[in-house]
């Protein structure tokens, strides 16, 4: 059952959040950025990010969460901090879009790193949705663990291959 949400709030690129209200749901449109939803089911609190690059260099005044391996970090310690345990962490990831064939593809790198991440952290990812051309709208009730997400059409001036993704259960498609 999903709760009935009051409050919404919006994670934008190099924002992470952590939440126990069950009345809370996280937000974000990704094209090849990342999001990752972790939550603890037994202590109902959960948390998103929003990160750009699997890693980088910041310039002074720069955010370092727009950057995975920071971002991933700061997420779990919120979390940690808000009483989730770490061996109970789970994960669910969206993004990594090719949304340009001119640019590198930053979507591909973005998803090795989340899974390599999430592996070396023995997190388990229990639902991704990565790849493809199109922008995600993504809905996360951080105290329950529900994902929600929207494919959001996209108008390309060239003609485009789509990459499929692969979905896992527990992903609800609106």
């Amino acid at each position: 059952m999903i709760p009935l949400v009051r409050r919404t709030i919006t994670v934008t690129q190099g924002e992470f959040r952590a939440e126990r209200e069950p009345d809370v749901v996280l937000s974000t449109i990704l094209g090849s950025c990342v999001a990752v939803c972790l939550y603890d089911p037994g202590v109902g609190v959960g948390g998103m990010n929003h990160f750009l690059l699997p890693q980088g260099q910041d310039t002074p005044g720069g955010r370092s969460e727009r950057y995975g391996v920071n971002a991933m970090e700061q997420l779990i310690n919120a979390l940690l901090r808000m009483g989730a345990r770490r061996k109970s962490l789970v994960a669910k990831a969206f993004g990594a879009a090719n949304m340009t064939e001119r640019l590198s593809p930053i979507g591909d790198a973005n998803a090795t790193f989340t899974r390599d991440f999430l592996l070396a952290e023995s997190i388990a990812c229990v639902a991704e949705s990565f790849g493809g051309v199109n922008a995600r709208k993504v809905l996360f009730h951080p105290a329950t663990g529900t994902a929600r997400q929207m494919i959001v059409p996209g108008d390309f001036d060239e003609p485009r291959k789509p990459v499929p993704a692969v979905l896992k259960p527990d992903i609800t498609l609106f």
